[in-house]
């Protein structure tokens, strides 16, 4: 089923969402890979507060590639979302409402986002090109000195993603192989 949701979106929006829906995102979203997670955890070890609010927002596992003169940002395809599994369960208690990567997640983000009725989307791997269109600003927000691994501020317009795992546990990487085989 085809989903338009403005975010940042509410918990109430967030549990309304189920597996394999396909959404459309429009609004203000953040990026954040590898080393601007283990950056944001050691400042909460350190008892800082992060340089963005997770709270009801999106974090896509994005670096993306230099933007061509024009253009507001380069590819901008997913990153293995199973990188950032070790630090998403905090984020999540946080607040975080959703994620968009590529790949599996292990049971520890699964069972942190139905506690936190948070939802895991995934973005078509290999169309970054395309998905980039959907990106009309991009201005970097923390950790410039991290390149392309900086935290940016993306404003998106119908952004494609489907929902992987849902507010009730319910995993598209795990149904859809066995409702494939009947």
């Amino acid at each position: 089923m085809d989903k338009h949701l403005n975010v940042p979106f509410t918990p109430e929006e967030a549990a309304a969402l189920r597996a394999g829906d396909y959404v459309y995102l429009t609004g203000v979203i953040y990026t954040a890979r590898d080393a601007a997670h283990k950056r944001m955890n050691e400042a909460l070890d350190a008892g800082e507060q992060l340089p963005i609010d997770v709270n009801n927002n999106v974090i896509y596992y994005l670096g993306p590639t230099p933007a061509r003169p024009g253009k507001v940002i380069g590819s901008a395809g997913p990153t293995t979302a199973s990188r950032m599994d070790k630090y998403a369960p905090r984020l999540l208690d946080l607040g975080l409402k959703g994620m968009i990567g590529k790949g599996k997640r292990t049971q520890e983000v699964s069972d942190a986002v139905v506690r936190n009725k948070a939802v895991y989307f995934a973005a078509v791997g290999g169309a970054g090109a395309l998905l980039s269109q959907c990106i009309k600003k991009a201005e970097v927000v923390a950790y410039d000195d991290l390149g392309t691994e900086a935290i940016r501020r993306l404003e998106v317009e119908n952004l494609p993603v489907i929902v992987v795992i849902d507010s009730t546990g319910d995993n598209l990487y795990l149904t859809a192989p066995e409702q494939f085989k009947r």
